[in-house]
């Protein structure tokens, strides 16, 4: 990274609806104090933060507006000053105008969390990748949830999120952790 001043954290999908009853088994139990960490980071630094919200289109869905899915997860919500982003499909930049806010802005480098890895992580990475972007995954601030392969076979989430990050990473971004990345946020800072 050149400076951490152009570089921007996105928070993807961390809305009620991921934290719910009757989903899926799990990984990274402390992927969201992870990305309480990095959220933190940011704000001392007055740095760049984008929180990303996804709105169904599907009546039925928890993320549809007005149900209590939609709403952000309180220790990771927003500030009056930090831009939200609302996405009807995986992918964080199609549609959004957040490609056009972080030309705006002058970033240069997309740093992203959220959920689910394998799904809108992994979707907004590849396309920020392919903008332009020099972008970023953290593994331990983002989650997957177990997933039936084609088969029938029962993946475990620790599978599904594994395989998810070897597609991203060296082709699409680089994947970091959560110290790694923030060890090198202070040096660029200081």
């Amino acid at each position: 990274m050149k400076t951490a001043t152009d570089t921007a954290l996105l928070l993807i999908d961390m809305q009620k609806g991921m934290a719910g009853a009757g989903l899926p088994p799990r990984n990274q139990p402390q992927a969201e104090g992870n990305m309480e960490l990095l959220l933190n980071f940011w704000r001392e630094n007055r740095l760049p933060v984008v929180h990303v919200c996804h709105m169904s289109r599907t009546p039925s869905s928890v993320f549809w507006p007005g149900q209590v899915g939609v709403e952000f997860q309180e220790r990771l919500a927003p500030l009056p000053h930090e831009l939200v982003v609302e996405k009807n499909i995986t992918c964080a930049f199609t549609a959004s105008g957040l490609e056009r806010w972080l030309c705006v802005h002058g970033i240069a480098t997309v740093v992203l969390v959220g959920v689910s890895t394998n799904f809108s992580v992994e979707a907004s990475a590849r396309t920020a990748s392919q903008l332009g972007f020099k972008t970023l995954v953290v593994a331990d601030a983002t989650f997957a949830f177990d997933m039936q392969d084609l088969s029938g076979e029962v993946l475990s989430a620790q599978q599904v999120h594994a395989m998810s990050l070897c597609n991203l990473h060296h082709e699409y971004a680089s994947v970091v952790g959560t110290q790694q990345l923030l060890l090198t946020l202070a040096d660029d800072q200081g």
